[in-house]
């Protein structure tokens, strides 16, 4: 092992590193708004959009990400709709991490006590009124750690995006060892990549619940 390699390496590792926190970030925001519009949709909205929610969150969370992944790239261009692979990455990870926001949000709001739903209910508040101000606040707070645990799995998930040739982690470690024919060093930093990334989102949610903790 040749120490001097993970110094040669690292400004590119680094450069990787912010692709993929661009990437997981970027689906982290979208897929936490979408999965809680979609959860609101399911808890406010008429019946009938009810179907909808469990179509959405069955097919992407029942069909792999690769999947997901290859149709975003290719085959959005059979209708015209051609994406780089950035874009196209980031429409799987955020429709991919939607999904399972949504069900996350469902469990936590279908956590809280039924009397209190109940006592709202008899003192006049609406469905709206009582998923803002009762439901939303005690659910947010409880999705806390399952939120996180999800960030982590879309950082992982993240690293397929190399099949599209998007130069996060695994892509430039791939492209290093195809140059170079050195392959422990660059392994070795890829997999110190991802654990130093899975540890900060880890350390920052349990800050984040400790702070929101009553």
């Amino acid at each position: 092992m040749d120490a001097s390699l993970f110094v040669k390496f690292l400004p590119a590792f680094g450069l990787a590193a912010l692709h993929t926190m661009e990437l997981s970030m970027l689906a982290l925001a979208g897929g936490l708004l979408l999965g809680f519009a979609m959860n609101a949709m399911r808890e406010t909205g008429p019946r009938w959009l009810k179907p909808v929610y469990w179509f959405y969150t069955g097919v992407w969370r029942g069909v792999p990400f690769l999947v997901h992944l290859f149709i975003s790239y290719f085959g959005l261009t059979a209708i015209g709709l051609t994406l780089d692979p950035f874009e196209a990455a980031t429409l799987a990870l955020v429709l991919y991490g939607g999904a399972y926001f949504s069900e996350i949000f469902r469990a936590c709001w279908q956590s809280i006590p039924v009397g209190q739903v109940e006592a709202a209910s008899a003192m006049g508040l609406s469905r709206r009124q009582i998923f803002t101000r009762i439901q939303a606040p005690q659910a947010l707070r409880m999705s806390v750690p399952l939120i996180a645990n999800q960030t982590i799995i879309l950082v992982k998930e993240s690293s397929i995006a190399s099949i599209i040739t998007y130069p996060e982690l695994t892509f430039t470690t791939t492209k290093i060892v195809s140059e170079t024919y050195v392959y422990i060093e660059p392994y070795l930093m890829l997999a110190l990549s991802y654990w130093l990334l899975t540890l900060t989102i880890s350390r920052v949610g349990r800050a984040v619940n400790r702070a929101l903790s009553p």
